[in-house]
C-alpha cells in the first residue's frame, strides 16, 4: 500500500478537526439539551399574570379600528398577559422618531386600550439596527445619539404609552453604549414612574461559543451571564428572544429553552421582571424550523426551566400578534393559563 504524504494527511486531519470542533460539542449540548427536556413540569408552573405580547405597528398608524380594540380585549381575556409592547419605530439611526408621520394614531391606541382594558399596561417598542454589526446603523457609542433616544422616549411617553421597550439588533454581548443609554433612559422613565423593559438576546449555550460564531461569522447571537446581569439591572423587565434558535428537533428546541430559562433566573435581579419568548409564528430556515419550534415546546421548555420556583415576577412573551394563529393562542392557553 502506497503511504501518504504529510501533506496528504493534513489535507484530510485538518478539515476532521474542524468537524469534530464542531459537531462533538454540540453532540454533547444536544444530548444536554434533550434530557433538559424529560420530566414533567411542577404543577405549579403556570401563568403569574406577568405574560407580555409584541404588537404589529398597525395599531398606531391608523390599520386598526375601535372594532379591533374590543376583539384584541376578547382575546386577551383568560390569559395571563399584562404588557402590550405596541412597534412605535422603527427609530431612526440617529436616535430620533417622526411621531406624527410614523405613529400618527399612538395616542388613539393607548386611550383606547386604557380604556377597554384598564389593567394592561402599554410600551412602545422602540427599535433599530445597531452598528458595528449592522452599518448604517445605530451607533451606540456616540453620546449624541443617546441623548436623541433618550428625549425620542421621553415624547413617546407623552403620547400615553406606560414603559419604554427597547428592541435593538444585533446588540453584541459586552457593549458598553447600550449601558450607558439605559442608565441615560432609566433616569428619565424612572422620574416619570414608567418602566422599562428589553428584549434580550439569548444566552451562551456553552463556554466560548459566541467568541468561536464572531470569529468565524463576524457576527454574534448569545449574551454572557455577567452582560445580561448588567442589562437586567438596568431595567425594570427583561424579555428574552429564545427562538429562532438554529434547533432542529422539538425536543431539542424546549431543551434549550429550558436552557435558558435556567440561566435567565440565576442572571436575572429578584427584583426584575424576566419573560421568556415565545414564538407565535411561522418560519422554516436554517435558524428557525417551524416544526421544532413550536408554542408547546416553547412553553413546556420554560416550566422545565422554571421547575418550583415560586418567582412571581416571571413570564412569557409572545411574539407577534400579526403572525399568530388560532392554534398558537389555543396552546399557550391550554399549556400555561390552565390555573385561570
Amino acid at each position: 500500500m502506497k503511504r501518504w504524504s504529510r501533506r496528504r494527511r493534513a489535507l484530510v486531519f485538518i478539515p476532521l478537526v474542524l468537524v469534530l470542533l464542531v459537531t462533538v460539542p454540540y453532540g454533547v449540548l444536544a444530548l444536554t439539551w434533550r434530557i433538559a427536556y424529560s420530566g414533567d413540569p411542577a404543577a405549579t408552573a403556570t401563568t403569574r399574570g406577568q405574560d407580555a405580547i409584541w404588537l404589529g405597528h398597525a395599531w398606531v398608524d391608523g390599520r386598526k379600528s375601535a372594532a379591533d380594540i374590543t376583539a384584541l380585549a376578547k382575546r386577551l381575556e383568560g390569559t395571563g398577559i399584562r404588557d402590550l409592547y405596541v412597534h412605535t419605530g422603527p427609530l431612526e439611526h440617529d436616535g430620533s422618531l417622526p411621531l406624527a408621520k410614523v405613529s400618527p394614531k399612538a395616542r388613539w391606541f393607548t386611550e383606547a386600550v386604557h380604556q377597554a382594558m384598564p389593567t394592561i399596561r402599554v410600551q412602545a417598542w422602540l427599535g433599530d439596527v445597531v452598528q458595528p454589526e449592522k452599518n448604517p446603523g445605530m451607533d451606540l457609542e456616540d453620546a449624541a445619539v443617546r441623548d436623541r433616544v433618550t428625549t425620542t422616549s421621553s415624547a413617546v411617553l407623552d403620547q400615553g404609552f406606560d414603559g419604554i421597550h427597547f428592541d435593538l439588533e444585533p446588540l453584541q454581548s459586552g457593549s458598553p453604549g447600550f449601558l450607558r443609554l439605559l442608565d441615560q433612559v432609566h433616569t428619565m422613565t424612572s422620574a416619570r414612574k414608567a418602566p422599562l423593559s428589553v428584549a434580550a438576546p439569548q444566552l451562551n449555550p456553552a463556554p466560548g461559543m459566541n467568541g468561536v460564531l464572531l470569529a468565524v461569522t463576524g457576527m454574534s447571537k448569545w449574551w454572557t451571564k455577567s452582560y445580561f446581569t448588567e442589562v437586567a439591572s438596568r431595567v425594570e423587565q427583561i424579555a428574552v428572544m429564545s427562538y429562532d434558535t438554529w434547533t432542529p428537533l422539538e425536543s431539542l428546541y424546549g431543551g434549550y429553552v429550558a436552557q435558558q430559562t435556567e440561566m435567565a433566573l440565576e442572571a436575572t435581579p429578584d427584583h426584575v421582571d424576566l419573560l421568556m419568548g415565545v414564538p407565535f409564528y411561522w418560519e422554516d430556515n436554517i435558524s428557525h424550523r417551524g416544526s421544532a419550534e413550536t408554542v408547546e415546546a416553547a412553553v413546556r421548555g420554560a416550566q422545565l426551566g422554571l421547575g418550583k420556583s415560586d418567582r412571581k415576577n416571571f413570564g412569557l412573551a409572545l411574539y407577534v400578534d400579526f403572525a399568530a394563529t388560532e392554534a398558537n393562542w389555543t396552546a399557550y392557553r391550554e399549556t400555561w393559563c390552565s390555573n385561570l
